[in-house]
């Protein structure tokens, strides 16, 4: 869980309380948890300084600066600083998702623990059970031009051992 958040009515909503002050100040409701953790970040920083603890201290350097440290200011930044998680967000999302379709498209050229299926590949439909067949036929008789049973050398047989 964030700090300075919380579940209201299935949406998230944030706020932080004015140092040496009883009052708070309203961050505005969110879609996520993250846009209302980023915009807590915001307000702490712009309330506390550098010693606030945050819940996304990597992204320090893309927060928007509040003009002042008025309420308005600050909360127009903290909104600012969600619709800019929101967009990460989305970009992360949609950079996950591109990488599970390129994986799954390549699963059975890269990895050799999955299946990899040889007749849908060289739409063969029975290649498995056509290579098989053709290993239980018979090799195909060799005959001489002179119809004789024995060699043509003139010398034994290798089956005559037998």
């Amino acid at each position: 869980m964030y700090r300075g958040i919380r579940c209201r009515s299935g949406k998230w909503v944030s706020e932080i309380r004015e140092p040496r002050k009883t009052t708070r100040i309203w961050l505005g409701t969110f879609q996520t948890p993250e846009m209302a953790a980023a915009a807590y970040d915001v307000a702490a920083l712009a309330l506390k300084g550098s010693d606030a603890v945050l819940n996304f201290p990597g992204s320090v350097a893309t927060y928007p600066v509040p003009a002042s440290t008025s309420a308005v200011d600050i909360r127009n930044a903290a909104t600012a600083a969600a619709a800019l998680k929101k967009a990460e967000l989305s970009n992360n999302q949609l950079l996950r998702q591109s990488q599970n379709d390129d994986s799954t498209m390549n699963a059975g050229l890269t990895s050799g623990t999955e299946y990899l299926d040889e007749e849908a590949i060289f739409d063969m439909p029975n290649l498995l059970v056509d290579m098989a067949e053709g290993m239980l036929v018979s090799p195909p008789r060799i005959n001489s031009s002179d119809d004789s049973l024995g060699n043509s050398d003139g010398g034994e047989s290798l089956w005559s051992y037998i």
